[in-house]
């Protein structure tokens, strides 16, 4: 069996019991170690074979899963945050189906849900926002036409883009076309890391305070009124609201 394990998005205390349990149990592990914390390879049993695959190509790492799979060795795939998001499980998936090998996904936490907490802010705050967009700018790897940030920018909405930093500038001007020049932006390097450094700003100011601080990798930016200081609440826990769990209360 090969597993993909969601590695969260780098204090290895996030990943979840069900990934360390199976990380622990496997005689392979195949870590992306340009992303993954090291430290999440403690929890690899002490005679695990351990692969980086920053270093290799597609096949390379498929041959090293089918020549594991002939042995009888279980793998652990080893993606950092959620491998459904931006992880490029798809083309493993395909060739694993080829040569008819078994596979599971376990979730992990991804970087923008990360960044979010270390903020301190939800990102669907009632009257403000109710929509997450997840995205990226388009570079070597193309973005359809449709859903280029200045389109998605004119929904208003909570915006979490991934892979983009490098290119602080042009987001910024692409954010512009569809949000108020003073929404606020805040870029979040290495959530949850010990090396983890956050920058808050708008659109105006925070191209250049993220390069002044020289950030250029590994880094989410999340845009929206959620990160304003905001009045507004849920009903849900509101004494005048019902539901099927609890009545509201008379006045």
């Amino acid at each position: 069996m090969v597993y993909f394990i969601g590695a969260g998005p780098g204090d290895p205390e996030l990943i979840t019991l069900k990934g360390m349990k199976i990380i622990q149990a496997c005689d392979v592990v195949i870590y992306a170690g340009s992303l993954v914390n090291k430290e999440i390879l403690k929890y690899a049993k002490p005679k695990a074979e351990v692969y980086d695959s920053a270093t290799m190509n597609l096949d390379e790492i498929i041959g090293l899963i089918v020549k594991s799979h002939k042995d009888g060795k279980d793998v652990a795939r080893i993606h950092t945050g959620d491998p459904a998001i931006y992880g490029a499980i798809h083309e493993q998936i395909v060739r694993l189906e080829k040569e008819n090998i078994d596979y599971e996904i376990i979730p992990g936490v991804s970087s923008f849900l990360a960044a979010a907490s270390v903020l301190k802010k939800e990102l669907t705050i009632p009257e403000i926002t109710q929509t997450v967009i997840i995205t990226r700018i388009g570079g070597r790897t193309e973005v359809p036409k449709e859903q280029e940030l200045k389109d998605l920018s004119r929904h208003g909405a909570t915006m979490a883009i991934f892979l983009s930093v490098q290119e602080i500038d042009r987001v910024v001007s692409e954010l512009k076309k569809g949000y108020q020049e003073n929404t606020p932006v805040a870029v979040v390097y290495k959530a949850t890391w010990e090396d983890q450094l956050i920058v808050k700003g708008t659109l105006n100011d925070i191209s250049q305070k993220v390069k002044s601080k020289g950030i250029n990798k590994t880094a989410m930016i999340l845009v929206g009124d959620f990160l304003k200081d905001i009045k507004t609440y849920s009903k849900l826990y509101d004494k005048e609201f019902s539901h099927s769990f609890r009545k509201k209360e008379d006045l």
